[in-house]
């Protein structure tokens, strides 16, 4: 998969998901799989998340079909199909509708449903193995901001795995299980200020320990949260509508301010991937929330680097 998609009908197909975007960032040499792509023909201003999904997928053995999401998401997915297409990569489409119309999701659904070979009764069946994974991951996000016992990493990493549950829902769950059984010890974590984090995941894994050891911590990660799906919704349907990450800035605000405000943040920091069409958005960011607001912007997978560091360093200063 090139993003979160309906998982469940994954599942209810017998199939494993793999989150590509997962593989490429915590392969042991993510810039490496960028070069790679880049050797091959992929032109250098071009996003490195597209890269590093080109190269894992040629790379691995047992990825023979791609779930390409040609709406929803980097319109360079296009070209990233076509490619992949040409290796020998069978290639099934998927698309958000831009409005959030039912009946497309739904027809996209059922399409997807009938590519993989499953019923809607059994995707229903996945849906409640899932379901009871995810509310265990609402609540260590809910221990990450109400009760200060997570910290920004941890709560960033259970969230994204939900694009994928690891390709193994119940390894998965016992992850999580362990992991929330170790809080009741924890000490609460005490940082004088709380930040939010919204915007695709990072493409740089050193974030969030620079601004714990800083005095900052991450209580709100917008687009990872979303990939849990945290509202309680009986119809699939209408819970891939409610999913934000796929449809417009206005109603991912809406989201967003929401949680701000629950979450008592004292200001934002707004990730924008290199060469990414949502570096847009930030000026439509800047005018809607009322908050301080740094927009970081990362190109290839890599360490903070000085400029950055000092970009941190300046912006927390000023909340203080």
């Amino acid at each position: 998969m090139t993003t979160t998609i309906p998982v469940e009908v994954v599942y209810a197909a017998g199939a494993v998901p793999v989150d590509l975007n997962n593989v490429f960032i915590t392969h042991a040499n993510p810039q490496g799989l960028v070069e790679e792509a880049e050797i091959a023909g992929y032109p250098r201003n071009l996003c490195a998340w597209i890269k590093g999904l080109y190269t894992i997928t040629l790379q691995s053995d047992d990825i023979k079909t791609i779930i390409a999401v040609t709406q929803g998401d980097c319109s360079n997915t296009h070209a990233l199909m076509e490619t992949l297409e040409m290796a020998g990569v069978r290639v099934i489409p998927f698309a958000f509708p831009f409005d959030r119309d039912y009946d497309l999701l739904r027809l996209q659904m059922e399409k997807l449903m009938t590519a993989l070979g499953t019923t809607w009764e059994e995707v229903y069946r996945a849906k409640a193995r899932l379901d009871r994974v995810r509310r265990k991951v609402h609540e260590l996000d809910r221990l990450t901001w109400q009760e200060d016992r997570v910290r920004g990493w941890d709560n960033h990493l259970f969230q994204v795995s939900c694009s994928d549950f690891e390709g193994n829902p119940e390894q998965f769950e016992k992850k999580v299980d362990d992991f929330l059984a170790q809080l009741p010890g924890r000490e609460s974590l005490k940082t004088p200020l709380r930040l939010a984090y919204i915007g695709v995941p990072p493409i740089m894994d050193d974030l969030y320990d620079y601004l714990e050891e800083r005095g900052a911590r991450v209580v709100f990660n917008e687009t990872q949260r979303q990939f849990t799906m945290p509202f309680q919704m009986e119809d699939l349907v209408e819970q891939y509508r409610r999913y934000s990450y796929p449809y417009g800035i206005f109603y991912r605000l809406e989201d967003i301010e929401q949680e701000l405000k629950q979450r008592q943040v004292h200001g934002i920091i707004h990730y924008a991937q290199s060469f990414c069409y949502r570096q847009i958005e930030d000026l439509i960011v800047r005018k809607k929330l009322k908050y301080p607001i740094l927009t970081l912007e990362g190109d290839k997978p890599n360490k903070l680097d000085a400029r950055t560091k000092m970009r941190l360093d300046a912006f927390l200063d000023i909340l203080r």
